[in-house]
């Protein structure tokens, strides 16, 4: 089994930028693909962008252009790196490992106009 912990959530106003991390602990089996989804107060939860094990990349239209994702093998960790940031992306963000349906508790992003 893997953990899956997030990290980097807070408050920022519109145009500012924020980092998310995801470390994972445990098994090492179910990092090949991962992946960022959010859910918007009174939403589902949405797909934001995953990375594969080759690290190639997917992202939601709404963010393209804004966002990168990246993964440290090394430190088995996955990164959301969040630029130019709307108030339209404030949401609960969650780390999840695709190939294994395992997510973390989430952490908080808030953007203000």
């Amino acid at each position: 089994q893997v953990q899956l912990v997030e990290s980097g959530g807070g408050s920022v106003q519109a145009g500012g930028s924020l980092t998310l991390s995801c470390a994972a602990s445990g098994d090492t089996h179910c990092q090949n693909n991962m992946g960022w989804y959010r859910q918007a107060p009174g939403e589902g939860r949405e797909f934001v962008s995953n990375i594969d094990h080759d690290s190639s990349t997917t992202y939601r239209d709404s963010v393209k252009g804004r966002f990168l994702i990246s993964r440290d093998d090394a430190k088995r960790t996955v990164y959301l790196q969040m630029n130019n940031l709307k108030p339209e992306d404030t949401a609960i963000y969650y780390c999840t490992s695709i190939q294994c349906g395992i997510w973390g508790q989430g952490t908080q992003v808030t953007v203000s106009s």
